[in-house]
């Protein structure tokens, strides 16, 4: 729990503060003095009687203190959390110190006895081993740069200190201020997920900062993740997060193609992007889309560029197309208009090139065309480095006029970090962000436009509850048996080519004549059927499916075989996977022998509806194929996202489903049906 003591206290007490600022607990005292705090400070070093012109005092000299900033060996640190949070009513700790969980289960026992410490007291606990916390209130972190702190700025929280601070130092430069910085270390009792929680619930519309940033290498608690960031996102907050630790150092077991192809890391982008987070690979591409929530809101997906360099604004314009946003072709009447106030030799065209020659007027004059003339505009980057004409005051001081007026956003993109440095610094004091490179921006535009709003509205497809409910209480754990897994199908109305299961010849015989020919049989009890010979398709008369049972009794793990009528149509395939605290995903892609060779899967995390589902169809890659190509007729995509969201109420029915093949789903114009299924359970 995050409480006032933590964020803004009263009183603040350096535990191992010291004289050498290259010390954790003496850097730490440096900010804070630096940061002018307000309130009483106080240091605890038995072997001085003053740091840095602070009276080193005795702990049990000591007042009532509400904050604690500890910075000593780790055998001590625990002693010291035991008698400020007893004796001294401390309801605040931040525990710079390593050697904790992260040391192994000796630290990760002391790290729990502390923590149990705190909330015996309902104490706060950042840390351990963290650079602290930083607010608009007192200068706690020890490690990097304190940036320019504005209650209007980031508010950001880490799990690495490090890393917390190598993104401050990239900020700083670009003219990127910050509200907060929580680094939560081992997360002991207060993590990332914790600290957006606290954002949430203490969000004031008029006072709190609308950006948050998140570096993050665990997602512990998803649920708290997607409910505040969603909350936040709706009150009108941007948030964007780096999830590191996505590679897969191994491969998965599992024994379904659902679980060989769900990953950890295709979990928390379902989830970012259920809860409308923006999802960032690295410091840079974070710290870019800071700098893009800090200007106005692109509302759709056109763009113009207003370039004096043709280079940039191709590549430019390459990174935005190249991700789905437009640069539309300007013409008609006021396109005409604007080149005739420009130089010769310009263009108007989009991008807007005005040339090395273009003036200050002239950027103002494209820049209110765009805004007031050019409806079918949305947004503009401004391009605009020093040419080595001379000083470009009079260009920045427009466009930040003009950034602060218009309705569109402006996305100052100036390269001359060198050679216009000072009229950089300049624009950065009138309280502006800047961008220097043309194509992180671009893809950090389009990732921003292209990351969804929260999904948390939606309506659910109806499954039979009762009869589901009635399965699993009979079932063992293990895979269901092939007549449960039917049942299962269409309890969750997901309809299926109806086929007939038995290991006696005579049976199979018998049905195969009800069916008709031809057919198709299929092995019971192998995984993978086709790798072991157990497929075996068109079987035309009575002969043929007595010749291939026979074969098939041969094949290891046989257990009986399964009979079907044959069906022609393209092979989909569509899966759930238990995954772990995120719950269920479902996945959806090409079948059959497909699925394995191009993986072109679409996964979200369950609940949801058949509009989500949609989407998830319409990003394969194969997406042409389900609506029909050169010729070739497609498959009903409704009947497939109807299908894919009654797998998902089907998880919230059966949360024991821990693996769900269905695989292929043969369809075409008409139908699409369940032909091979497989569920496996653990209650």
């Amino acid at each position: 729990m995050i409480n006032r003591e933590l964020v803004n206290p009263k009183s603040i007490v350096i535990i191992g503060a010291s004289e050498n600022i290259r010390k954790p607990g003496g850097k730490v005292l440096h900010n804070i003095l630096l940061g002018k705090y307000k309130g009483k400070l106080y240091a605890v070093n038995p072997k001085e009687e003053q740091v840095q012109g602070v009276k080193c005092v005795k702990p049990e000299d000591l007042p009532n203190v509400e904050l604690a900033i500890i910075s000593v060996a780790v055998n001590h640190v625990k002693g010291y959390v035991e008698y400020l949070a007893k004796e001294k009513k401390t309801k605040a700790f931040i525990i710079l110190s390593a050697g904790f969980g992260e040391m192994g289960e000796e630290g990760k026992k002391l790290e729990r006895e502390i923590v149990a410490e705190c909330d015996k007291f309902k104490a706060a606990l950042i840390g351990p081993n963290c650079i602290g916390v930083l607010t608009t209130h007192y200068n706690g972190i020890f490690a990097g740069p304190i940036p320019k702190l504005d209650p209007a700025g980031c508010d950001f929280v880490s799990g690495s200190g490090a890393t917390a601070a190598f993104i401050i130092e990239k900020g700083i430069p670009m003219g990127i201020t910050f509200a907060s910085l929580y680094s939560v270390g081992n997360s002991a009792q207060i993590g990332v997920e914790d600290v957006v929680k606290y954002w949430d619930e203490t969000f004031d519309p008029a006072k709190s900062s609308k950006v948050k940033l998140i570096y993050m290498e665990n997602v512990n608690k998803p649920e708290m993740l997607l409910k505040h960031a969603s909350s936040l996102i709706n009150k009108g907050c941007r948030i964007a997060a780096v999830k590191s630790g996505s590679s897969s150092a191994g491969s998965r077991a599992a024994s379904s193609h659902t679980g060989a192809l769900a990953t950890p890391d295709k979990a928390v982008e379902a989830l970012f992007s259920k809860a409308g987070i923006v999802r960032c690979h690295g410091r840079e591409d974070l710290i870019y889309t800071a700098g893009v929530f800090m200007q106005k809101e692109l509302k759709g997906k056109n763009i113009a560029v207003i370039t004096h360099a043709g280079g940039p604004g191709v590549m430019l314009t390459d990174a935005l197309s190249n991700g789905g946003l437009d640069v539309p072709h300007l013409e008609g009447k006021y396109a005409k208009e604007l080149l005739e106030q420009l130089f010769p030799g310009s263009s108007a065209a989009n991008p807007i090139d005005f040339l090395a020659t273009g003036t200050a007027e002239q950027l103002g004059i494209i820049i209110d065309y765009i805004n007031d003339k050019f409806r079918n505009i949305d947004g503009m980057v401004v391009i605009f480095g020093s040419p080595g004409l001379g000083e470009i005051y009079d260009v920045y001081k427009v466009l930040d006029e003009k950034m602060k007026k218009t309705k569109k956003p402006i996305y100052p993109l100036l390269p001359s970090i060198v050679s216009a440095g000072a009229e950089i610094e300049y624009f950065k004091s009138l309280g502006n962000v800047y961008f220097s490179d043309e194509v992180n921006l671009g893809r950090t535009i389009v990732n921003v436009a292209n990351t969804p709003k929260p999904y948390t509205e939606f309506k659910e497809e109806k499954v039979d509850t009762k009869k589901i409910r009635a399965i699993i209480s009979k079932a063992k754990n293990g895979y269901l048996k092939p007549e449960q897994v039917s049942e299962m199908l269409d309890a969750a109305g997901i309809p299926r080519v109806y086929e007939f299961v038995s290991a006696k010849k005579a049976d199979v015989v018998k049905k195969a004549k009800e069916f008709g020919f031809p057919l198709v049989m299929k092995v019971v009890g192998p995984v993978h059927k086709s790798d072991v010979g157990g497929i075996a398709l068109g079987l035309k008369n009575e002969k043929e499916i007595e010749k291939t049972f026979d074969k098939m009794t041969k094949i290891e793990g046989y257990k009986g075989v399964m009979i079907q009528p044959m069906i022609s149509g393209k092979e989909f395939f569509a899966g759930i996977n238990h995954e772990g605290k995120f719950g269920h995903s479902i996945l959806c892609g090409l079948g059959g022998i497909f699925i394995e060779v191009f993986k072109d899967t679409a996964s979200n995390l369950a609940p949801f509806g058949a509009d989500k589902a949609l989407e998830m169809i319409r990003s394969l890659k194969s997406y042409k194929i389900i609506k029909g190509v050169r010729g070739q007729k497609g498959i009903d995509e409704k009947k497939f996202a109807g299908i894919i969201a009654r797998m998902s109420s089907l998880t919230q029915a059966a949360p024991e489903i821990m693996e769900m093949d269905i695989n292929p789903l043969l369809g075409n114009e008409k139908d699409l049906l369940a032909v091979d299924a497989r569920i496996r359970i653990e209650k």
